[in-house]
């Protein structure tokens, strides 16, 4: 493809996915100056790494141990695989991403440990979310050795769904992983939107709140590779390096996964970027919410706005050029806001919706 060509594919913003948004310009500064440093130690060994690491454990304020891995699918499995033999299972919720979107990932490299997934009626549930009682009822389902036995309890933060857990949420579900001698691991792909969210200390929504393991994302909030694996509990981290390494997670050029940590933690750029996005997706829901014909599925609570449209006005968004998933929120349409959405773009698609509403009304 020509660079005429390259340059000039469409450049609209879309709602799709917040990972078809680009490099945050801090990340990409980090990257640069990475690159400018000369030869480094390979395979983790670089100062970039090690300064990274340590703004992490700086960040929670704890001696943490900090791994990196390209993607979100390989921090969930392998941190899962890391605290499950091949007969265990791992409670979650159905519309855990681990469930849903990792292609078998976390029983893969587990060998074998099974998802279980624990069905609720509540409104809890009803949100993305796991409950201290969906997890009890699992535990004590069956005991039997035929079944296989529960080791941990894995969250989504925020959810498929776009809700968010609060402090007091994860700390209950955390004392009955505890009572029940389960691990908690907590799939943060959108960790800093839920931080966002709910205006708190990263360290009170996970290890002071019983967390035992963090996914923390970064790709989704403007870094262009890597997530960090983080052991709140470091008798976790047993080994863990060589399961990184196994799966083809080491990055021999560690820097350049690393050092854009350094752009994003600096200056709290990751929690700004975070902050935006939502106030991106309360800007859309604020826009959409009382049109004819739209219904809003779930509370707006971190960059995600989940909304059911009718068909003909999908058609009309979609012949516009508007992108967005419909497969993730049962039928409805999610619209995903990034760390770099225009208030332009909300307002172009806002009226965009209008208009179709109008027209199928």
């Amino acid at each position: 493809m020509s660079t005429s060509t390259l340059t000039s594919l469409p450049t609209r913003q879309q709602f799709a996915s917040d990972n078809l948004a680009g490099i945050c310009p801090e990340a990409l500064q980090s990257i640069l100056d990475a690159n400018g440093s000369g030869h480094q130690p390979a395979y983790g060994d670089d100062a970039w790494t090690a300064r990274s690491t340590d703004m992490l454990r700086d960040l929670f304020q704890t001696d943490c141990d900090v791994y990196y891995v390209f993607n979100g699918t390989a921090a969930n499995s392998l941190a899962l695989a890391s605290l499950c033999q091949s007969y265990h299972s791992v409670i979650c919720a159905p519309m855990a991403h681990i469930e849903t979107d990792e292609c078998g990932g976390p029983e893969f490299f587990s060998n074998g440990s099974k998802l279980l997934v624990a069905e609720g009626d509540d409104e809890a549930s009803r949100l993305g979310k796991l409950t201290p009682d969906a997890v009890e009822y699992m535990v004590n389902r069956r005991s039997d050795i035929h079944y296989p036995k529960p080791k941990v309890v894995s969250i989504t933060q925020s959810t498929e769904v776009g809700t968010v857990y609060s402090v007091e949420e994860v700390r209950a579900i955390a004392a009955i992983a505890k009572r029940r001698h389960l691990k908690l691991h907590m799939d943060g792909a959108r960790f800093a939107n839920a931080v966002a969210s709910l205006d708190v200390h990263p360290s009170e929504i996970t290890w002071r709140a019983g967390v035992d393991v963090l996914c923390f994302g970064g790709t989704k909030n403007g870094l262009p590779v890597g997530e960090a694996v983080v052991f709140f509990d470091r008798d976790l981290s047993v080994d863990f390096a060589w399961r990184v390494k196994q799966a083809g997670q080491l990055a021999s050029k560690m820097r350049f996964i690393s050092a854009p940590w350094v752009g994003m933690l600096e200056h709290d750029t990751w929690l700004r970027n975070a902050r935006h996005a939502n106030a991106m997706a309360q800007r859309l829901h604020a826009a959409i919410h009382h049109l004819p014909g739209v219904r809003v599925l779930y509370p707006t609570q971190a960059n995600a706005v989940f909304a059911q449209l009718p068909a003909a006005v999908i058609t009309r968004l979609h012949a516009a050029g508007w992108k967005f998933y419909e497969f993730i929120a049962g039928g409805g349409c999610r619209l995903m806001c990034a760390w770099d959405t225009l208030p332009e773009t909300v307002d172009a698609f806002a009226s965009d919706l209008a208009n179709a509403c109008a027209v199928a009304a």
